[in-house]
């Protein structure tokens, strides 16, 4: 599964139930800002596919596409005729439907022509009673503005404007996990949140879809995410013109409408569970520990860093090319086994290491790791691979940071202990 698929949501959990074989899944759901899962749990009606980046937190929902192909929803029958300037279209209540997202979608959209209507609603027969259904509302379609047919999804959720992973949605991603082309992130005059996003749909770019990605926050919660193709598929498909079909000012355009607001009024307002990182050390602590934990006598240069709850990372330089190195700190972990070739040492910690070949798929990527149990539960995984971003190629023969300095790092009687 790709790792933009597995993001979202999980982020904000990743101290709860770490393992160290999840490691990919770790650092993608604690750096991507994530949104693909997130973003396609509420619009999968639409769908059918499951989306979150992802996001990590930090590396923002790779990409970010909110939404996948094929699958579920109220499907409405293909149009063959352009698309004309039509009258605002506003909806409200309960009751909205599929068929009604549709027409308002192809209303916001350029003269073109427009097939494979979706749309999901909560007034849907087919979403009445059943869980989540009233919290969200899609709507996806091709168009083709006769350079080329591109897919273009939109969806439209609740949440809570204050909750960090909010934020995180109209927040440009890290370099070290999310490779794009540009990002741009700004506050609008009526206060919400806008980004535009213009990446790709694979991080290893093996297919070249490219994927725009345009979201806006509103200071009362209201969440609307597009994402286009430069294909008429999500994935799959070949591509059918150099860029998806949408200007980034169309883009914004098409988002900003407040046409959606009215759609967002209708879903039901999130549910706040209370739910705590309670196993998780806060990230700027974390952080801070760990760049002055890091080899004085290599003298590395942190090119990018940055955190939250329970991890923290840096793409560091000793002069010799990049290399990313990262930290998991989390508490009641006595159940779990380190990784790798394990020892205990005398007061019982049990250390795991390990030199392993890269996860991502980057050409001769290696990653090393020192994972650490201490007798109380407290867990340390400290782990650097000889690149920058680990979708991509190897930048030099070895990580910036050596195997015993990480089990040191690790080690440090500074982090403390499980309570």
């Amino acid at each position: 599964m790709p790792f933009e698929d597995r993001l979202g949501e999980a982020m904000r959990h990743t101290g709860d139930s770490f393992e160290l074989g999840d490691r990919r899944e770790i650092v993608e759901v604690g750096l991507v800002r994530g949104r693909r899962r997130l973003a396609r749990r509420r619009t999968a009606a639409v769908t059918g596919s499951v989306l979150a980046l992802a996001t990590v937190g930090l590396g923002g929902g790779y990409a970010v596409g909110a939404f996948g192909d094929g699958g579920g929803g109220a499907a409405v029958a293909a149009s063959s005729k352009p698309t004309e300037p039509a009258e605002p279209t506003r909806l409200a209540g309960a009751d909205v439907r599929g068929e009604q997202l549709v027409t308002l979608f192809k209303s916001l959209l350029p003269p073109g022509t427009v097939s494979k209507e979706r749309g999901s609603g909560p007034g849907d027969p087919s979403g009445v009673g059943k869980p989540g259904a009233a919290s969200m509302a899609s709507v996806s379609a091709v168009f083709d503005d006769g350079k080329g047919a591109g897919r273009i999804a939109l969806g439209v959720s609740r949440v809570d404007p204050a909750d960090p992973s909010s934020g995180e949605q109209v927040s440009c991603p890290a370099k070290a996990f999310v490779d794009y082309d540009s990002c741009t992130a700004e506050k609008l005059a009526d206060g919400s949140r806008y980004m535009l996003l213009r990446g790709y749909e694979y991080p290893d770019r093996h297919e070249p879809t490219k994927l725009w990605r345009a979201v806006l926050l509103t200071p009362k919660g209201a969440l609307i995410d597009a994402s286009e193709w430069n294909a008429a598929a999500e994935k799959g498909g070949a591509t059918t013109r150099d860029t998806p079909p949408l200007t980034a000012e169309q883009m914004k355009a098409l988002v900003t409408s407040d046409r959606w607001l009215s759609v967002a009024d209708a879903l039901d307002v999130p549910v706040k569970t209370g739910r705590t990182s309670a196993g998780s050390l806060s990230g700027d602590v974390i952080q801070k520990r760990f760049l002055a934990l890091l080899p004085a006598s290599k003298h590395l240069k942190v090119v990018e860093k940055g955190n939250q709850d329970g991890y923290a990372f840096a793409v560091v330089d000793d002069g010799r090319g990049k290399s990313l190195v990262q930290i998991n700190v989390q508490r009641g972990m006595s159940d779990v086994s380190p990784r790798g070739e394990t020892s205990t040492l005398p007061d019982g910690t049990i250390v795991g290491l390990e030199k392993a070949p890269g996860e991502k798929g980057g050409a001769g990527v290696v990653t090393w790791t020192a994972d650490t149990v201490r007798p109380d539960g407290f867990r340390v995984v400290v782990f650097a691979s000889n690149t920058g971003n680990e979708n991509k190629a190897a930048t030099r023969a070895e990580p910036a940071v050596s195997l015993d300095e990480l089990r040191g790092i690790a080690l440090d009687a500074g982090w403390g202990g499980g309570e």
